[in-house]
């Protein structure tokens, strides 16, 4: 590889120009060229309008909407500027696509979240920057330099500033509560966890609850809802259970037509808190949802972490000081 060469370029592909946009206003400058264009056969076809001979180039690609769509324009983008002699190229996932196919839990499936991993190094990517992947295990599915950011930092400063009275932060399932256990040492409050059954791909009972949430203010955490199944459960059983409140933080929001559904009709919440890593699904109304839905963005904590690696400072230090 060879040496890089002066300052970095940030490229975006389609999935969410938003964010993009976002992240370079932070980093004070604008998006580098390229004209990307889909052709009705399905193809897509990519250009690079700039040099790009030995410089640190970043590509911002959600792995959602449309997930398989979304990738491929992913690998032509970075084979176009591996073929343009890029020195370094790094892909920034914001939210790593198939992430919940990261084990071989049936018979003759695949393993997708590590197949991805193998397509983006084959593709070109040097480094991957990605944000709050469904299990820490996808990290070592990579041969190659992958930065882990946490959307904690952004969720916990808006927590604090709404000053709930008699907070306690909840696990809507036992695969959070490690996740939960660490927001609730940050924000100095009780700990509950749900104990729930999936019944189907968008159908959960939640059955159980440890911990005592009678008159609380309740503060969900999860890295992802894509059907609200798990949240509305946990909801309802924190509702049933006396909470006063019921306010849901999720990293990624990948909303399927289900989701849009039972969020509209069956969920008991007062407020659910997304990022923008995702934009918001095409047609989705929030003005029309029974309760606040508030999107935070995670462009100045992506925006940081590309200075960061730029410049080989550590990443891991935008998490160790509150």
């Amino acid at each position: 590889m060879s040496e890089v060469k002066g300052d970095f370029m940030i490229f975006s592909g389609t999935a969410n120009p938003p964010l993009a946009e976002k992240v370079a206003a932070y980093l004070g400058r604008p998006l580098n060229k390229i004209d990307i264009r889909h052709f009705p056969d399905g193809e897509t076809f990519c250009q690079i309008d700039e040099t790009v001979r030995g410089r640190d180039v970043f590509v911002i690609q959600s792995g959602n909407p449309r997930p398989n769509d979304a990738y491929m324009e992913l690998f032509i983008i970075m084979d176009a500027l591996r073929r343009g002699s890029a020195a370094r190229i790094t892909a920034v996932l914001p939210y790593y696509g198939y992430a919940r196919q990261d084990r071989k839990d049936q018979p003759r499936v695949p393993i997708t979240a590590r197949l991805v991993a193998n397509l983006l190094e084959c593709a070109g990517a040097s480094r991957v920057l990605t944000m709050d992947l469904h299990a820490n295990q996808i990290q070592g599915f990579f041969d190659i330099p992958l930065d882990h950011l946490h959307a904690e930092p952004v969720i916990l400063k808006y927590i604090r500033d709404q000053h709930f009275a008699r907070p306690i932060v909840v696990a809507p399932d036992t695969g959070g509560a490690k996740t939960a256990y660490a927001y609730s040492r940050k924000l100095a409050t009780g700990l509950a966890i749900v104990a729930k059954q999936r019944t189907g791909d968008a159908t959960v009972d939640a059955f159980s609850i440890v911990g005592d949430v009678k008159d609380c203010n309740v503060i969900m955490i999860d890295d992802m809802t894509a059907t609200g199944g798990t949240l509305s459960a946990a909801a309802k059983l924190c509702r049933d259970n006396g909470a006063k409140s019921v306010h849901a933080f999720v990293s990624h929001f990948p909303l399927t037509d289900k989701g849009a559904e039972r969020l509209m009709h069956e969920t008991q919440l007062d407020e659910l808190v997304v990022t923008d890593s995702i934009p918001l699904r095409a047609g989705f109304d929030p003005s029309k949802l029974p309760f606040k839905l508030t999107c935070l963005s995670v462009a100045p904590l992506i925006g940081e972490a590309i200075k960061r690696i730029h410049s080989d400072e550590s990443v891991n230090d935008l998490f160790n000081h509150e």
